[in-house]
């Protein structure tokens, strides 16, 4: 499977140092392996996305462990979902690519010729992910623009990530899932509640999917014990750090173990035919 072109929506033949349309819309391969379909015309501000520090604070943070039990969980969804498939997934908003190569792994022990690929809005999160993990292919574009063809994609992950869900539907087969990841009430409130005079409860509601249903549903909640640096980068990784205080920040920086809940909530949505 291959790229479309994000001007003219033809599909995009690779070379070793580029991709290139039928209409000549050429998309150079960084030497990371990554490649740019993101036009300066598309973009929002200069460099949208996660920033280096805020890449590297989840990068340190996810290295230690601490959310591999829904990286585990995430895994075996898309294993079992896409089982009957050509298990082509995409991974939106995947960051430097911590969950992407791991799905991958995963995907390929039950299919050979598995693909999986991994796009995000932010250059610098993707340059890590290609450079790192090469069983992936990495994009830098936009989840409103998905640069796939219509019913191309076995599956999509999204893990915090927003996505239009008419580009989720123009992309996923037939049967196809959209395999999500959000926040369940009590996620990081330990944080929250040193953060904020009053916390609110993240709201679980399962979102309307137009051209989807609902097909599974299940919450993963544990606490978690954080040394200084590890919860330095949560915070840091988070929109909490936006409004987090000096002090805050000074008490996690000279805590020994701080606890605070994961709390997750994994859906299956499956796409409906035409017809339903």
């Amino acid at each position: 499977m291959a790229y479309q072109c994000p001007l003219c929506q033809l599909p995009l033949a690779q070379s070793p140092k580029a991709y290139v349309c039928a209409n000549n819309h050429q998309f150079d391969v960084a030497k990371e392996g990554y490649v740019n379909l993101m036009p300066a015309h598309h973009k929002r501000s200069k460099d949208p996305g996660d920033n280096k520090e805020m890449t590297q604070a989840r990068r340190r943070f996810l290295n230690t462990g601490h959310y591999d039990p829904m990286r585990d969980r995430v895994a075996q969804l898309c294993r079992q979902y896409l089982k009957e498939t050509q298990h082509q997934l995409l991974d939106i908003g995947c960051g430097e690519g911590y969950y992407t190569t791991y799905v991958a792994e995963t995907l390929t022990q039950q299919h050979s010729t598995a693909q999986t690929f991994g796009l995000d809005i932010s250059k610098v999160a993707v340059r890590y992910a290609a450079k790192r993990y090469p069983n992936c292919q990495f994009a830098v574009a936009s989840s409103h623009r998905l640069p796939f063809a219509d019913n191309s994609l076995d599956g999509i992950l999204r893990i915090y990530a927003p996505c239009k869900a008419q580009e989720l539907a123009r992309c996923v087969k037939t049967n196809g899932v959209v395999i999500t990841v959000t926040p369940a009430p009590h996620h990081l409130y330990q944080y929250k509640e040193r953060i904020y005079e009053t916390v609110r409860l993240h709201d679980d509601k399962p979102e309307e999917m137009a051209g989807f249903h609902l097909v599974h549903s299940e919450q993963l909640r544990y606490t978690m014990t954080l040394n200084s640096q590890d919860a330095l980068d949560l915070l840091q990784m988070t929109p909490l750090a936006w409004h987090a205080s000096d002090e805050f920040r000074e008490f996690l920086n000279n805590s020994v173990n701080f606890e605070s809940e994961a709390d997750f909530t994994l859906r299956v949505y499956q796409r409906q035919s035409e017809n339903e």
